[in-house]
């Protein structure tokens, strides 16, 4: 029966879309053209090195001596292999879905089992400080100082995901029984790991990086795929009147809690498009700041769905389950609602100074604040397509001479 459903399911949807395309071709063209520009000026670039630097992290054993240092810690707290700390590190640092490509990763080359993997994942999925800083902070709300709060409110939430995920079918854990002499010192051991990975696969430098390179440029065109295909879904689901009808009834719920419910709209669209979600949550009149916060730390810990989607392409390579993913999903959004709420005096009303990162005082006698996640922001935005460019040539030369070998 439930086969049936989904079967019903995907057909309509399928003729649902093709159908909205036909009719509104200008309207899908236009939100088409956006996510590619999102995709090809800000997460191509922003992403490309993370990933890059992972599978030579991997190739050349680091991930393991990463491992045996962090193993101490990540087992007691999260418990997952010391190697789940280089996933943790990256996933926070780059962002979504950063923890998914690496965790499959170390579930391909066998670092991890499958329920390592599994809480892996479900806590390594973060949005990177470039966005909530420079995107969020400064250029939606205009204030530098929503920036902390909903950083530590989303990372700190992260982390109390992964407290309560070591527990997921705790009983059968698999642990890796250790075959390095514990008498043997540190340094070579560390040493024998790597040089022992180096030598198990034997490959040319050449070779590994074109590897690293082209895995990762194939990955990153997969997420531009779902970028550009659930811009084009909300913008239908908005033309066709079923976001406005879904916003109405949630409406309904928010008007209970006292809520202004002009939010419903804007959070509806943040569960698919995160960047877009935000930037109209804070341009929602008649609501406060601190339920306009809330809202964006529900959206960011969602992840929205084009995430998700992009999270399970990911892990469909693998025995990695996508439902303890989307569980954490939920997990995240009420731990990082009460943080926002619990946080928001101490770390936004009672910082009454914030430092910018830079000030500069122009010829005329006017002070300038530089922030750096914006600067960095604008200068993707900017500068960001010729990064994207340069590698999508570099990643097509590398797949032509491979073409060319006998």
């Amino acid at each position: 029966m439930l086969n049936k459903i989904r079967t019903i399911f995907y057909t309509v949807s399928t003729i649902f879309l093709a159908v909205a395309i036909i009719i509104f071709p200008d309207e899908s063209l236009e939100a088409s053209i956006r996510g590619l520009k999102l995709w090809f000026e800000i997460v191509f670039p922003s992403l490309l090195p993370f990933f890059i630097i992972a599978e030579l992290l991997l190739a050349f054993g680091i991930v393991k001596v990463i491992g045996m240092i962090l193993e101490p810690l990540m087992r007691p707290l999260f418990n997952i292999p010391g190697s789940g700390g280089v996933v943790l590190g990256m996933g926070l640092a780059s962002g979504y879905p950063s923890g998914a490509k690496i965790s499959s990763r170390l579930r391909q080359e066998g670092v991890l089992t499958q329920i390592e993997a599994e809480r892996l994942v479900s806590f390594t999925n973060a949005s990177n400080p470039l966005f909530i800083f420079g995107a969020i902070s400064i250029g939606f709300f205009h204030d530098p100082k929503t920036g902390l709060l909903l950083a530590i409110s989303h990372y700190v939430g992260a982390i109390l995901v992964g407290l309560c995920m070591r527990f997921y079918k705790y009983r059968e854990t698999q642990t890796e029984k250790q075959t390095n002499d514990q008498r043997e010192s540190f340094i070579r051991r560390a040493w024998n790991t790597l040089h022992h990975e180096r030598l198990k696969k034997n490959e040319p430098l050449g070779q590994v990086l074109g590897r690293a390179v082209s895995s990762s440029i194939q990955t990153l065109v997969t997420i531009g795929g779902f970028i550009i295909l659930f811009s084009v879904m909300n913008k239908l689901l908005f033309l066709t009147g079923i976001t406005n009808n879904i916003s109405i009834l949630l409406g309904q719920v928010l008007d209970w809690f006292n809520i202004h419910e002009g939010l419903s709209l804007p959070f509806i669209t943040g569960l698919f498009e995160i960047t877009l979600g935000a930037q109209m949550i804070s341009q929602t009149d008649n609501a406060s700041l601190l339920i306009q916060l809330v809202f964006v730390s529900a959206v960011l810990a969602f992840n929205g769905f084009s995430i998700q989607a992009q999270v399970a392409s990911i892990l469909a390579s693998t025995d990695i389950r996508f439902a303890p993913y989307f569980f954490a999903r939920l997990l995240h959004i009420v731990f990082s609602v009460w943080l926002t709420i619990i946080l928001f005096k101490p770390l936004y009303l009672n910082r009454n100074a914030f430092s910018p990162y830079d000030i500069t005082v122009d010829s005329e006698g006017q002070t300038i604040h530089h922030y750096f996640w914006f600067d960095l922001w604008n200068w993707l935005d900017q500068y960001g397509y010729l990064i994207s460019l340069a590698a999508l040539a570099i990643g097509c030369t590398i797949i032509y001479s491979r073409l060319r070998r006998p």
